[in-house]
């Protein structure tokens, strides 16, 4: 039976806009399977690279046909600011005063975070419609806030998100995670156990396999003749991009490696006057490239970087849209993180070394570069079995479908 499904995520991007696409992709898919797919977002996010026009607090557009309310948003400094929460408070403000009786009856709601706030839009909703909801973490928040922004756990917006959170693993049917053991944490916030359900991220098989060639002007600025240690994605706090930095530093002197920097974000600039002061000329920064282009760029990489930093958050598991997109790319991954079942480790798909340790990525850089192109390409065929066979948003989005 086909469905009228409402998403709301307050930074769903698209390929045309930017990051972040994981409700883009399942929403295709579910239009691939005869239902109707309602997307509301907000106009403004730090990931994306185009902007939508917006006509008054709202506006409808239709992209791949999905419907897309892109939500009035102001723009905020930095990701890590008190204009993210104003644009995020204006966002759940703004959803309450949209006429949602002009739209067809949705038969059921999928509210997925980042922010917190929209959880009591989509209860409120459901209730109105008399329909069932989807709470849908990515990041669990607000101990994200706590562990990696630093904030006190008795600030009042800490305080105020915990109870939005515990409203949502209460009140909705079903708790989609991309992380796979998240599922503790939410117990011991009241979730019910049954509720629970892991759906990762992963790869939208059409797309990586019809990629675009990057440009002339990328091309011309990658190095020739030399083992490249590639990087693609967000430059922010998370990334854990410092210790890479410390890495490449430490091997400046070798004249065979080299860096690869993909991307923007709000640590950008301090990596860039990092290198500048540490002279460092086995660094090159790239600025973001459009999504159809990623593939192209990656294979053009020898190894792949991942890093985060040691927090207990990350024992919840992980789901990074760039891990997958790595592991289609046939590269080998270099994953610097404190936890046990890595999945680097885990299908031999590369390397795992303690997150904040830039000498073990040092050390395993050197490592990779002294393998035969065969034992690299190994490493690399095992990620991409695995992701084709397990991370298509086409077997992804089957799974949501089953539980709607």
């Amino acid at each position: 039976m086909h469905k009228n499904i409402w998403i709301i995520n307050q930074y769903t991007g698209t390929p045309y806009y930017g990051m972040n696409y994981r409700s883009y992709y399942l929403a295709k898919e579910f239009v691939k399977s005869g239902n109707k797919v309602t997307i509301f977002s907000g106009s403004y996010s730090h990931l994306f690279v185009h902007l939508p026009k917006i006509k008054g607090w709202f506006t409808k557009e239709i992209i791949d046909e999905i419907d897309f309310i892109w939500i009035k948003t102001p723009h905020y400094t930095s990701a890590k600011s008190f204009g993210r929460i104003w644009n995020m408070l204006v966002f759940m403000f703004r959803l309450f005063f949209l006429n949602i009786f002009t739209f067809q009856k949705p038969d059921i709601i999928i509210v997925s975070s980042l922010s917190l706030f929209p959880v009591l839009n989509a209860y409120i909703w459901s209730k109105i419609f008399k329909i069932e909801c989807i709470f849908e973490v990515r990041d669990i928040w607000p101990l994200t806030l706590v562990e990696i922004g630093g904030i006190s756990k008795y600030h009042p917006l800490v305080i105020l998100l915990g109870w939005i959170e515990k409203l949502g693993y209460k009140k909705a049917k079903y708790v989609v995670s991309v992380l796979p053991n998240a599922k503790e944490h939410m117990i011991l916030k009241g979730m019910d156990k049954n509720k629970f359900i892991h759906i990762p991220n992963g790869i939208l098989l059409d797309e990586v396999q019809n990629y675009d060639d990057i440009s002339d002007e990328t091309s011309a600025l990658l190095p020739r003749n030399k083992f490249i240690v590639g990087y693609v994605g967000t430059i922010g706090i998370a990334n854990a991009m410092e210790y890479l930095f410390e890495s490449a530093n430490l091997l400046k002197a070798n004249k065979t490696i080299h860096f690869v920097i993909v991307g923007h974000g709000g640590q950008l600039s301090r990596f860039k006057q990092y290198c500048n002061k540490q002279q460092l000329s086995n660094v090159t920064f790239i600025d973001t490239i459009p999504k159809r282009q990623v593939q192209s760029i990656l294979k053009l990489f020898d190894i792949c970087y991942l890093g985060w930093h040691k927090r207990k958050i990350y024992n919840y598991g992980i789901s990074a849209n760039k891990l997958f997109d790595y592991m289609y790319s046939g590269k080998p991954i270099l994953h610097s993180i404190s936890i046990d079942n890595d999945i680097v480790s885990k299908l031999k798909c590369g390397v795992q070394v303690n997150a904040e340790d830039s000498l073990a990525i040092k050390d395993a850089i050197i490592y990779f570069s002294s393998l035969d192109k065969k034992a690299l390409q190994k490493m690399g065929q095992n990620a991409k079995n695995y992701v084709i066979k397990y991370h298509d948003y086409n077997i992804l989005a089957k799974r949501y479908m089953e539980i709607m």
